[in-house]
């Protein structure tokens, strides 16, 4: 409680230093939502850190939640900044191109609910690394784990801070840094003391919360061309500077093709490799229920991307008719696309504001604010279960670290992830969210999704194979990218990316499927032996669940 009170009054001195200092950017609306809500999770932070007592309990809730909550709480997990914030911006600026990344995000959940979900939950107990490592040899498969996990979040990470950065340098007037801080602090604070239960609850909250705030956007920015999605799109082919291109497929297509291609193929099958996602699947008591919760995700989700097509557009017509919302030049002139104030990212924001006005902004700012911060702490939480779980107390402890270490190296970890976070959202401060989400898609797609779906559906996957094909899509997938626009230019600032597309998934992933199955079929060591005659358990306990681990009483 006392972190709670000190960290309301903190922010409460942030306000309004703020309000003092830029009171031109300062909304009131929005500092008393956003301090509503930063009371309301710190009480239930404060709840949960009293139900948190085992590794269990931190890790998983306990494995105690219904499909529906969970299925809210995954939805609450899955629409980030990106989903929000990065999708209705670049539907802003390249109109169909940016729902490309809608439909690949939305993609993944049919490969998810049909090849993962059931089994993930009868095989695992805290991550998806207890799934691969079931009938392969434990350090390999934790070390890959881990290794693909923190890079995969590194990536999340930073999609999530620059949103957050952005939304409070626009709202309260902050300096971007210290925007920035406030967020991974308000993470490190709510992961470190309330494990899984606080989370969950952040985001089962902020998931109802954006559900409803984007309705309501919907339905005023429909209401606004008399309920007439045609005039709405008629508006906008007439207000963008391409005019009738934004409905057609563009550059993102008609550039690169294999790009796009390397993309689709990235968002379809990285949901099924990211880890905090995959993590929630053990916060619900048997396979049943972990079924019920992709259906209920997807759901919410499906009805979700729906919307940011009707926000994207609908900022496209409305927003030029406000010039206070860009940078304008001394004849009161602006470009639509480059002078919006706090960039594309905050389009979502700036249209809450055209059709709702201050009210509507100061909700949807501080919803937006809770997606980040839930999202964060979600990422945070499976950062700390790759390096407490999988490397200090499986690896490096071999199985015989107490729940008291676990806890322990756990919360470390957690403030370690907080200060990442901290630095790669300000190194990163001018990429696009839904960019970086995607970039994140591609690294699980190439190194997690093979090695967990061939070891639990191909009996000849053995370690060795898992390892070397695990790492070579992992390294691939990396290299790839640092050598991409995406780093090499627009971070490192050399003059011309050395890779000729940003996206990898394309070769990475051929390449870790198929270094999997060749490395695997060439094993004839005793120890692939075994794990091939291991196979029959692994299938009857993932498809029976007996076995599997069970919720804890509270």
């Amino acid at each position: 409680m006392k972190t709670f009170l000190l960290s309301l009054g903190l922010f409460s001195l942030a306000s309004g230093n703020a309000m003092a200092a830029s009171p031109g950017q300062a909304n009131t609306s929005a500092i008393v939502m956003f301090l509503i809500f930063i009371a309301g999770t710190m009480g239930i932070t404060w709840w949960a850190a009293r139900r948190t007592r085992t590794t269990s309990d931190f890790y998983t809730a306990g494995g105690g939640l219904t499909g529906f909550q969970n299925g809210l709480a995954i939805a609450g997990d899955y629409l980030s900044a990106a989903s929000f914030l990065g999708i209705a911006g670049m539907v802003y600026v390249s109109g169909f191109d940016g729902m490309i990344y809608a439909i690949g995000f939305m993609f993944g959940w049919p490969v998810v609910m049909f090849l993962i979900a059931e089994r993930l939950r009868n095989l695992g107990r805290y991550n998806f690394a207890d799934v691969t490592s079931f009938r392969l040899s434990q350090n390999p498969m934790r070390i890959l784990a881990a290794s693909a996990s923190l890079l995969i979040i590194a990536l999340y990470l930073i999609a999530q801070m620059v949103g957050a950065g952005k939304l409070i340098v626009l709202l309260f007037g902050l300096d971007y840094n210290v925007a920035v801080v406030i967020v991974g602090s308000l993470m490190m604070i709510y992961v470190t003391f309330g494990g899984m239960t606080a989370t969950t609850w952040v985001q089962i909250i902020k998931a109802v919360l954006m559900l409803f705030g984007a309705t309501l956007m919907t339905i005023l920015v429909l209401a606004a061309f008399y309920w007439d999605v045609d005039a709405m799109l008629a508006a906008a082919v007439e207000t963008h500077p391409t005019g009738h291109a934004i409905l057609e497929p563009g550059a993102a297509v008609s550039s690169n093709p294999l790009n796009v291609l390397s993309l689709g193929i990235a968002l379809a099958f990285g949901t099924a490799g990211l880890p905090h996602i995959l993590m929630r699947f053990f916060t619900v008591a048997d396979a049943k229920e972990a079924r019920k919760s992709v259906i209920y995700a997807s759901s919410f989700i499906g009805y979700f991307y729906l919307l940011t097509f009707i926000i994207g557009f609908g900022a496209i017509a409305l927003l030029v008719k406000h010039p206070e919302y860009f940078q304008t030049g001394p004849d009161g002139s602006f470009n639509m696309l480059t002078n919006l104030i706090g960039g594309t990212n905050m389009v979502a924001v700036h249209l809450a504001n055209a059709v709702g006005g201050n009210l509507l902004l100061g909700f949807l700012a501080a919803v937006t604010f809770a997606t980040i911060v839930a999202v964060v702490a979600g990422l945070a939480l499976a950062g700390a279960a790759a390096i407490s779980h999988d490397l200090y107390a499986n690896v490096i402890a071999k199985g015989r670290a107490t729940e008291k270490d676990q806890m322990r190296i756990s919360r470390i970890s957690t403030v370690v992830l907080g200060v990442l976070a901290i630095l790669l959202g300000i190194i990163f401060e001018n990429q696009n969210v839904a960019f970086m989400v995607g970039l994140a898609f591609a690294i699980a797609a190439s190194a997690n999704f093979p090695v967990l779906v061939l070891s639990i559906a191909w009996r000849g996957c053995t370690t060795r194979g898992a390892t070397i094909g695990g790492f070579l899509g992992l390294v691939t997938a990396t290299v790839w990218v640092v050598l991409s626009s995406t780093v090499w230019v627009d971070v490192f600032g050399f003059a011309e990316p050395i890779t000729p597309f940003p996206n990898p998934g394309i070769l990475s992933i051929p390449l870790a499927f198929f270094s999997i199955w060749l490395f695997s079929t060439l094993d004839n060591s005793a120890r692939a032996t075994q794990e091939r005659e291991a196979f029959e358990a692994l299938t009857v306990r993932s498809q029976t669940g007996i076995g599997a681990a069970s919720a804890s009483a509270h």
